[in-house]
């Protein structure tokens, strides 16, 4: 007869569900990751048998259509067209006198991903290393690869100047492990967003495509909910995305906003952070985080907004692939309507109580 075991609260069995995902999760990762790096190296050494034998389009065309015959007879699920074939000399060729560096960073690419690089980067070995390790921090798609070659983020500052006060409200091992883990700016483009949306609309589409939203985030969380309550004093407080970090150990609540960074968004977000501290925060786990995420900010503003809260809270702005002027016209106008209909309603307001008496 199997014994019973009874959990003391719901935050204890919350802490076995994380553990036991954390593992998976990592599982998963190795085997993906070695599954990808014996397929690259089977492609490395089909493309040095090509090279060797100076098999191209011009000379050699037939012997390299005969291969491929044979190859996909062989190994129907391997991939072996001519195309491919000769990708795959091109993969060698490209990457064989490059730095170790570079060769190590690209073998555990996917093997689209690594085309694709090819075809955008004939000899940028920094670009090609820049998304390279993107994809294994952040482990993107295809299309986010290519979103993000379409911005040239491999030319953007390197993500180190990050408005946050964590040097202050973290010990310093977290505090610069948190450094790592947030970033100043966030890539929404797999959001698709052309026209003006709300904060709830916003917030609708990143849980649509959480999975997006989440490798976009980085490695290492997990989803909780969105609208998150916290109900303290007789009072519903609701968080709009909250998440949990794995290797931070500490609950991360995000506040999404439309419009550029206000200070009066810090004092909120430490209201959260102190609620999910008393009220969720597990007897192992570290201070919980605030990421107020805003269409834009500036660095001062958010500087002085900080100065003198102990909560752990970060400040980023994010992309939604398209211009910077027009996103600044879209935010202008959803906050023009939001005052319009705000003082049609406070008219309405005044008819009716005039009517009244």
């Amino acid at each position: 007869m199997g014994t019973s075991i009874t959990l003391h609260n719901e935050s204890e069995y919350n802490e076995i569900l994380r553990q036991a995902v954390a593992v998976i999760e990592a599982a998963r990762n190795k085997v993906a990751r070695s599954i990808v790096g014996t397929s690259n190296e089977m492609h490395w050494e089909v493309g040095k048998i090509l090279y060797e034998r100076k098999l191209d389009s011009k000379h050699g065309d037939s012997v390299v259509k005969r291969l491929s015959v044979d190859l996909k007879s062989a190994y129907p699920k391997l991939g072996m067209s001519v195309r491919n074939l000769f990708n795959m000399k091109r993969f060698y060729m490209r990457f064989y006198d490059a730095s170790p560096k570079v060769q190590q960073a690209v073998a555990l690419l996917p093997w689209g991903h690594i085309s694709y690089l090819m075809s955008q980067f004939e000899n940028n070995d920094k670009a090609i290393e820049y998304y390279a390790n993107q994809y294994l921090k952040k482990g993107w798609s295809r299309d986010l690869l290519i979103n993000a070659v379409s911005m040239e983020m491999h030319k953007r500052l390197p993500e180190t100047n990050i408005s946050n006060n964590f040097a202050v409200a973290l010990p310093e091992a977290q505090a610069v492990y948190a450094n790592e883990v947030f970033k100043d700016s966030y890539c929404m483009g797999f959001l698709g967003v052309t026209e003006p949306l709300l904060e709830l609309e916003l917030e609708r589409r990143l849980v649509e495509k959480i999975k997006q939203f989440l490798l976009e985030l980085g490695q290492g969380f997990t989803y909780i909910s969105n609208q998150h309550v916290l109900s303290y004093n007789g009072k519903d407080y609701k968080v709009d995305m909250l998440f949990f970090h794995r290797g931070l150990r500490s609950l991360v609540a995000i506040d999404l906003k439309i419009s550029e960074f206000q200070p009066e968004y810090v004092g909120k977000m430490n209201v959260y952070l102190s609620l999910l501290d008393r009220l969720e925060r597990g007897k192992d786990e570290n201070p919980s985080i605030g990421i107020i995420l805003c269409a834009e900010k500036d660095n001062v503003d958010v500087e002085l907004a900080l100065d003198g809260y102990t909560k752990p809270i970060g400040v980023a702005d994010y992309q939604l692939i398209i211009p910077q002027k027009e996103l600044k016209q879209l935010i202008s106008a959803e906050i023009d309507t939001f005052h319009r209909e705000k003082k049609s309603h406070n008219n309405r307001f005044v008819q009716v109580k005039c009517d009244t008496y």
